[in-house]
């Protein structure tokens, strides 16, 4: 009745569409997780206390970075 060739490529179109219709539903359930994620997340503002300790750190990677361009020009601190 039906040639074998047929009933394999009917039978591969619906298992790809299966296929792709549950990746679809897992990557929407992601995104959605992902978003739910990032409006739960706490957007405090940063306190005093880790802006100066950023500017401290960042003060002493100038110094590094000074010494080290004194290093390669040559000069003896």
């Amino acid at each position: 009745m039906f040639e074998p060739t047929i009933i394999i490529a009917a039978a591969a179109l619906i298992g790809l569409a299966i296929t792709a219709t549950a990746l679809l539903v897992g990557w929407r359930g992601w995104l959605a997780l992902k978003e739910r994620e990032l409006a739960g997340m706490n957007h405090a503002p940063e306190t005093g206390s880790t802006i100066g300790a950023a500017r401290i750190e960042i003060s002493d990677l100038k110094e590094r970075i000074r010494k080290l361009e004194a290093i390669a020009s040559g000069v003896d601190l």
